[in-house]
């Protein structure tokens, strides 16, 4: 008996998978300082003008400089330092920025370009300078205003309280010719109810400080404990004596009394 052989079958070939290529990936830029904005209205012409400004003294020749490039570069440039520096706090701030132009102007052909120094920083120096020595005086003045103000109340606090001193001397001495004149209302020509209400009268005034008069009714409540009367009776005597009150005061107020 043959024994068949088996055909064994043919070996099928994987095809070899490739490695992707890794993506390289773009190189991060690195941060750096933020470029400074550019300088638009101070150009190299503004800069040449400035230096042809310095080089000649022909005044027709300065002043075409001066109007077409070096006016509108000096605007802006005051301009950029008072809100750069926070001058802008400054009191009269428009004021002093055309006074600073008028300032930059008359100092315009001292700059010298042979020194090395670009014009746009010498002006920007010169510019910050200025409005700085201003901030001083302005703080100065501050300062002084504050001391002025605060002597101005020391002296109203002061002359408050000898205004207050005099009034109650005044009043002192009111009091003192009034109790004069009332004790001098006294004469054997009174009635008893007109008596006893002088009396009366002159124990208040007398013990003024040991009494606390609240209002009219209550000086009232004290004489009639004082005098044994009534209101009406009490009245009555009063109106009497407010006669002789009356040309007291106009005395007092004349200035007759002393």
């Amino acid at each position: 008996m043959t024994k068949s052989k088996t055909k064994t079958s043919a070996k099928v070939k994987t095809p070899k998978v490739q490695k992707a290529t890794p993506v390289k990936k773009a190189p991060v830029a690195k941060k750096g300082r933020r470029s400074k904005s550019k300088n638009h209205y101070f150009t190299k012409i503004t800069e040449q003008a400035i230096i042809d400004y310095c080089a000649t003294e022909d005044t027709t020749i300065r002043t075409k400089l001066y109007i077409e490039h070096i006016q509108p570069a000096f605007d802006e440039l005051v301009t950029k330092i008072v809100f750069t520096y926070k001058f802008t706090s400054l009191e009269n701030i428009d004021y002093l920025k055309e006074d600073c132009k008028i300032w930059l102007t008359t100092i315009l052909g001292k700059f010298n370009p042979d020194q090395g120094a670009k014009a746009f920083s010498y002006f920007s120096v010169v510019t910050k300078n200025w409005f700085t020595h201003k901030a001083k005086q302005q703080s100065k003045k501050n300062r002084r205003e504050i001391q002025y103000d605060s002597m101005i109340r020391e002296v109203e606090a002061i002359g408050s309280s000898e205004s207050d001193f005099f009034k109650d001397q005044e009043d002192a001495e009111f009091w003192e010719f009034l109790l004069k004149e009332v004790t001098s209302w006294k004469n054997p020509n009174l009635k008893p109810n007109e008596e006893k209400v002088l009396n009366a009268i002159l124990t208040l005034m007398e013990n003024i400080e040991q009494i606390e008069i609240f209002n009219k009714k209550a000086i009232y409540l004290y004489m009639r404990e004082i005098t044994g009367l009534n209101t009406k009776q009490i009245v009555s005597c009063l109106n009497k004596m407010r006669e002789k009150f009356k040309v007291f005061k106009h005395r007092w107020d004349e200035g007759e009394i002393k």
